[in-house]
Parts: structure tokens; C-alpha cells; sequence
């Protein structure tokens, strides 16, 4: 049964591989085929002693190739998923850590509260479903070994990688929580309307600098935004171009309520390509968001955001490195948390 599914997986990725080619995800940024980027940390180089890329070398071999099957499908049917694991996966990071608690239901009848109703979650993360079928996909060949936490991980990076984005070895190992925080994710994730100051302490808080920040930031040249969050920036801001803002207006009207939920992509460009497209229109005053913008202001961030404006691959590997190190947030261990049977609910449930 295994080696079929395995076998199946093998058919499915090179079909999936070369209609993705034909649809234009590839960029020559393989899977480890040459292009990939490493980062920096101690111990084994991934920053976490206790995380490996090779974890689950011996207990799943295909789980790499059922991530990327799944994650091709996902995003070859909507294109927009790409960025929408990696923003799951970085939400997840910054509350308890990469946990897999932003995964978790609300379970009302155990009077248990999950991070999905957070203000920065509600409405607005998305993904799950796909995490849900990767997880089965796994269980059928790995049951009780990967945890959701680390298909989380890696369902990030072949998003990444889908839209033209560089590869890195994801550190595995990581243990899913049997607990959430409404109240982790409603203070810890950095909202659009921060300054530099406090973005900065935001993801200081979080043992990441302000380089990581910047980098980290380049994630939204893939993705889309609701009105709600960049509203009061095109109306009151004033590091804005006027004509972008302008434009903006038309499907993002003034009044609190009209239209929150309407999109607008993070970098209009290159919407669906992982580029370093951000950074030159940070130049040009037109990041979406004000805390976009804050990294063109005046002020500490302005050289490196046109150093990676010049450099894609500087912006490349600054990204990677800040991906690794954030993966590597007060990860589960050992014999901590647990390896969930279904991602939206503890084992006890």
C-alpha cells in the first residue's frame, strides 16, 4: 500500500512539475537542484540543535515529495496559496512559537480557544484545508510520525518556491502544542499600522533583527491585503504617492466598513512571482501597508531595503536565513507537545 501511494506521489509530481513549468512557477529555483540558499545558526547550522532537515529521513522518506505533490496541486489551483501557507506559517511562528497552534478549532464543548478568532487571524489567515490534505496524505504512509507543526514548515517553503522563490533545507522536528493563545496571537503578531520602532521591537521580541525584519518583509511581493488593513494609510498617510493612493481609493472606500474585506495585491506588479519587486516600490512610495512603508522612511532601513532593491540575490539569501531562524522559534522537542492525529484538535480531543 505504501509503495503505491509512494509510486503514485512520483507520477504525480512529475506531471504537477511540468505543468507548473508551463504555467511559469519554475525561475530556475529547483528543489535542491542547485539554486537553493543555506543560512547560519549553531550547533547543526539550522540554528536549533534539537531540529534536523534529515529528521524524518529514516521514519517518512517521502514526505519532501508529498509536501511538494500537494503544495503543486494547491498551487496550481489557485495560485494565491503560495502566500497564503507562508503568511500561515509565519502567524503560527510568532505566537507559542512554530507550533502548529494556529491550526487548532475552537472546541466549545472543552471550552477550548484556538487563535483563529484573533483580530490578525479572523477572516483572514487561510490555508488550512490544504495542511488538512497534506497531513492525510502523510498519515497514509507515515502514520504518527510528522507532525503538523512541521508540514507547516514545509508546506511554507514549497509555497515559496512555487512562485519563483529560492529553496533552503527547512530544520525538522518540531512537536505540535496542545495549547493556543487568542491572546498571543491578538499581541504578539505585528499589526500594519506599526512604525519602525515598534516593528522593530516586535520581532526583537521574537530574537529576530532588524535585517530579519526587512527580509522578512519581502514576503509581500506575493499575497493580497483587505482594505481594512491599509484604509487609514492611503487616506491619512502622507509617504504615500499620491497617485497610488489614488487608485487604491477606488476599491477601498473611505468609510470603516465599507468594503473591509475588498483585496488588493501586496505588490501589484509581479502579484503571483516571489521577486524582490517589494522593495522598488517601497522605493517609489507605494507599499500597500503603512508598516510596509516604514521600511523606507527615512530612516535605519532605508540602505538595506535599496540594497535589496539592486539585489535579488542579496534578498534571497537574507530571506532564507531569516525563514531558518524563524522556524526556529521555542520549537516543541523531545517528548514535548505531541504529534496530532488531524491538525485542528489535540489528540485528547
Amino acid at each position: 500500500m505504501a509503495s503505491s501511494i509512494v509510486w503514485q506521489c512520483l507520477v504525480a509530481l512529475s506531471l504537477f512539475s511540468s505543468a507548473a513549468y508551463a504555467y511559469g512557477y519554475g525561475y530556475g529555483y529547483g528543489y535542491g537542484q542547485g539554486n537553493g540558499y543555506g543560512g547560519t545558526g549553531n550547533d547543526n547550522g539550522y540554528g536549533n540543535g534539537q531540529l534536523d532537515p534529515k529528521f524524518y529521513e529514516k521514519s517518512c522518506p517521502p514526505l519532501g515529495i508529498i509536501v511538494r505533490v500537494s503544495m503543486l496541486k494547491a498551487v496550481l489551483t489557485e495560485r494565491r496559496m503560495g502566500a497564503s501557507l507562508l503568511r500561515l506559517f509565519f502567524h503560527d511562528c510568532f505566537v507559542q512559537g512554530c507550533d502548529g497552534s494556529i491550526l487548532l478549532d475552537d472546541v466549545p464543548a472543552s471550552n477550548f480557544t484556538g487563535e483563529k478568532t484573533a483580530f490578525p487571524n479572523v477572516n483572514s489567515v487561510r490555508g488550512f484545508e490544504v495542511i488538512d490534505d497534506i497531513k492525510r496524505n502523510v498519515e497514509h504512509v507515515c502514520p504518527g510520525v510528522v507532525s503538523c507543526a512541521d508540514i507547516l514548515a514545509l508546506a511554507a517553503r514549497e509555497g515559496t518556491v512555487l512562485l519563483g522563490g529560492p529553496s533552503w533545507a527547512v530544520p525538522l522536528g518540531r512537536r505540535d502544542s496542545t495549547t493556543a493563545s487568542l491572546d498571543g496571537a491578538n499581541s504578539d503578531l505585528p499589526g500594519p499600522a506599526l512604525n519602525l520602532t515598534e516593528l522593530i521591537q516586535s520581532f526583537a521580541n521574537k530574537s529576530l533583527s532588524p535585517r530579519d525584519l526587512t527580509a522578512l518583509s519581502g514576503a509581500h511581493t506575493i499575497g493580497f491585503s483587505q482594505c481594512v488593513f491599509f484604509r487609514d494609510h492611503i487616506y491619512n498617510d502622507t509617504n504615500i504617492n499620491p497617485a497610488f493612493a489614488a487608485g487604491l481609493r477606488r476599491s477601498c472606500p473611505a468609510p470603516a466598513g465599507s468594503g473591509d474585506t475588498n483585496l488588493t495585491p501586496l505588490d501589484a506588479q509581479t502579484r503571483f512571482v516571489f521577486d524582490n519587486a517589494y522593495y522598488p516600490n517601497l522605493l517609489a512610495r507605494r507599499g500597500l501597508l503603512h508598516s510596509d512603508q516604514e521600511l523606507f522612511n527615512g530612516a535605519a532601513q532605508d540602505d538595506l531595503v535599496r540594497q535589496y532593491s539592486a539585489d535579488s540575490a542579496l534578498f534571497f539569501a537574507d530571506f532564507v536565513a531569516a525563514m531558518i531562524k524563524m522556524g526556529n522559534i521555542t520549537p516543541l522537542t523531545g517528548s514535548a507537545g505531541e504529534i496530532r492525529r488531524n491538525c485542528r484538535v489535540v489528540n485528547s480531543s
